[in-house]
């Protein structure tokens, strides 16, 4: 029971990653707070917590919005005491060269992958400071360390959130919060199932994605959530600042 006691906020928890954290969280002792805009699929997530006998409660708030996340902070603190661990994992992808990108699609990928991170931090991190305690993960992305074709738009929303922590975290060590960052490859994911699905030849797409790690296969959700688990929880109190990379081998090696 890792988390035991432990007032979780997880954002973009109606599916994928942020579920499947989700629910780990709530195995290991913690109140899940599940954030996703979607109040179909968030509710379906916490209903499976209580199910399983955990403790969880639902909020729609979109992370793009102040007054929407204050407000939801605001009723956390008020009806649970605080918030312990806080994963910004709410984001979208976002496929296309540069010079194909449309402004309106550019500027929603960056209001989403970086507000998203920004608004909830903001709120959150003076009751975290008053406390002098708190764990904070930000989902950032292998493509912050190296390219990939047609993920622009993408890609510096990762990287800006990648640097977004390591800021973070200079600021915020003299009040006792940690601030890291996930950084997955190629998760098997419902927008990852969707994308395959919608190519004209799935096998031969799925198997190029496979060799982009040194794995030869896609991560799950699950593994995604492991290292969250591993970040939120004490065993990690020597980790600040720091990039965590789940992803079978994409930054580090290259197939022959």
């Amino acid at each position: 029971m890792q988390l035991k006691n432990k007032v979780t906020l997880i954002t973009g928890a109606g599916s994928g990653i942020g579920r499947q954290t989700a629910l780990l969280f709530a195995e290991e002792g913690a109140t899940v707070i599940v954030n996703d805009i979607d109040p179909g699929k968030g509710n379906e997530t916490k209903n499976r917590i209580r199910h399983k006998g955990g403790e969880a409660y639902y909020f729609q708030a979109d992370t793009t919005q102040a007054v929407s996340v204050k407000e939801m902070v605001e009723t956390i603190v008020h009806e649970h005491g605080g918030i312990d661990v806080l994963f910004n994992n709410a984001g979208i992808s976002g496929v296309n060269p540069l010079h194909k990108i449309e402004e309106k699609e550019w500027d929603h990928i960056i209001n989403v992958n970086i507000n998203g991170v920004f608004l909830p931090s903001k709120y959150v991190l003076p009751y975290m400071m008053e406390s002098e305690s708190g764990s904070i993960i930000n989902m950032s992305s292998c493509i912050a360390e190296v390219g990939l074709a047609d993920r622009a738009s993408y890609a510096v929303t990762k990287g800006a959130v990648l640097s977004l922590t390591k800021s973070m975290q200079v600021d915020y060590a003299p009040f006792n919060i940690r601030v890291n960052a996930l950084l997955p490859g190629t998760i098997l994911t419902p927008f990852v199932e969707g994308y395959l699905k919608d190519s004209s030849d799935a096998d031969r797409a799925i198997e190029k994605i496979k060799k982009r790690q040194l794995s030869g296969e896609l991560g799950k959700p699950e593994d995604v959530a492991s290292a969250a688990l591993f970040l939120a929880s004490d065993q990690s109190k020597f980790m600040m600042g720091s990039p965590l990379y789940i992803d079978g081998g994409v930054v580090f090696g290259k197939n022959a």
